[in-house]
């Protein structure tokens, strides 16, 4: 587990129910254009869903990272 997602799994209170438990995903999308056609996935998210009632809220990991763009332009590059 990321650190992030440590930190979005421990600080996760459900604004419906009131719950602090927290099941973190992630979920990667191709944009348009030439990304897309490269089957790039560069736009990447977190949804974080509450184990009691299951609301979801979605968080964009590249701006939690504070990633710029030449570390986007690497990771793309040297991606697993």
């Amino acid at each position: 587990m990321s650190k992030i997602d440590q930190l979005l799994a421990e600080k996760f209170v459900c604004s419906h129910c009131d719950n602090t438990n927290g099941h973190v995903e992630h979920l990667a999308m191709s944009g348009t254009g030439l990304s897309r056609l490269l089957e790039i996935q560069a736009h990447r998210y977190a949804f974080v869903s509450c184990t009691n009632c299951g609301y979801t809220e979605v968080f964009n990991l590249r701006m939690l990272e504070g990633k710029d763009d030449l570390g986007k332009f690497l990771e793309i590059l040297f991606m697993d």
